[in-house]
């Protein structure tokens, strides 16, 4: 029986999927070997030996400790692009609200609410929100993953000139971007172009930053700036400034912290991205997913700490997974310690990422305690599982 932990609301249709035979739900997540997590922050929780995997039911994973989960052989899993259309919704609503002042026209109706002649004060009035459209616009997307991508591809719905800009963009990627949209190859390029930009990158150390100073100085006078990837990518005392230059038009981002909240050319939600109820449900179900053929088979896809790495179900008599370094001779010791143990290895698959290495083998008989007692004192090994 395998317990599994909420840290936050998950969507029932996610949490289905957990067969009732074979797993029971658990608010002591010391005796759990699956963590659900939205935003709640791990990163002063003390993760118990029993914790095999944590999943994130969304994209970014800052609020879990990945150095610390990778070192204990906890797998971390997000959910990329089960929330993709939500976000890419958002963007063009950040879009339209900046390049229309959508919002200052009905703040003017509330205020002006309780005059008798609002309809004539209305057509004097109107041209103070006057805004600009979208077609013929030059979109810059920064980051062409999942959500990257469809905002992208929707820009053609516009009649919008899309630049996309992307050094890792991925094969599958690739194929699903409109051939009319145009790759950049350097990313000032993109910024001197653009009347709009919008920043898809993930929040990496790499990233933190990104869309520097320099970067906002290059933008076109009265351009339009969207942040729906985090904060800390765009360096925002720049962007502030540069607004209150009228040097850009306006920033927009789902992100409010006390730098840009209040200010009046910024447009800032609290977070909405993903909050509709079908990227929660697609998200929950991805994760759940994603635990479970985890726990029952070994098998990782999705992960930010550990490479992919699947031997389809478990169907053999045995099955161990072992975490350990990423070096030479490793596949060697581990195939002589099981082959002394008394076990055949009847099929074997190993993948690694930066220092750490994933290995899974199939027996034929079931994997003892005494087997992965032995595996785990081969130096390098830190983490032994007997799926089987």
């Amino acid at each position: 029986m395998f317990r599994y932990g909420c840290m936050n609301p998950i969507a029932e249709e996610g949490l289905c999927r957990f067969p009732a035979s074979a797993y029971e739900q658990t608010d002591k997540m010391e005796e759990a070997q699956g963590i659900l997590v939205r935003s709640a922050s791990l990163h002063d929780m003390d993760f118990s030996k029993h914790l095999l995997a944590i999943a994130r039911a969304g994209a970014g994973v800052n609020n879990i400790p990945l150095d610390k989960c990778t070192e204990k052989g906890i797998v971390v899993f997000n959910t990329p692009g089960a929330n993709a259309n939500g976000v890419k919704e958002l963007v063009f609503a950040g879009m339209l609200l900046a390049s229309r002042d959508v919002a200052g026209g009905i703040k003017w109706v509330r205020d002006n609410s309780g005059a008798e002649d609002l309809g004539k004060k209305a057509e004097k009035e109107k041209k103070l929100f006057a805004g600009t459209e979208l077609a013929g616009k030059k979109l810059g997307v920064v980051g062409l993953g999942a959500i990257g991508v469809r905002v992208a591809n929707a820009a053609q719905e516009f009649d919008m000139e899309v630049y996309g800009y992307d050094p890792y963009v991925s094969v599958d990627a690739a194929w699903r971007l409109h051939r009319r949209i145009s790759h950049v190859l350097k990313l000032e390029d993109i910024f001197e172009k653009c009347d709009i930009m919008t920043i898809h990158v993930p929040a990496l150390p790499s990233t933190k930053g990104m869309i520097s100073k320099e970067m906002v100085g290059l933008m076109k006078k009265d351009a339009i700036l969207i942040n729906m990837a985090r904060d800390e990518v765009v360096d925002e005392k720049a962007v502030l400034s540069a607004l209150d230059k009228g040097a850009i038009r306006c920033y927009v981002s789902d992100f409010p912290n006390p730098t840009v909240a209040g200010h009046k050319k910024c447009i800032t939600t609290p977070h909405l991205g993903a909050s509709t109820e079908e990227s929660e449900v697609n998200c929950a179900i991805m994760a759940v997913d994603e635990l479970r053929d985890y726990l029952e088979n070994g098998n990782i896809r999705n992960s930010v700490n550990y490479p992919a790495c699947s031997m389809g179900p478990c169907e053999a008599a045995g099955r161990v997974a072992v975490f350990h370094a990423n070096k030479p001779g490793m596949l060697n010791l581990l195939s002589k310690v099981v082959g002394e143990g008394g076990c055949n290895i009847t099929g074997m698959t190993s993948k690694n990422k930066g220092d750490v290495e994933y290995t899974m083998m199939d027996l034929d008989a079931p994997a003892s305690e005494t087997l992965k007692e032995k595996v785990l004192e081969i130096p390098g090994v830190f983490r032994v599982r007997r799926i089987r």
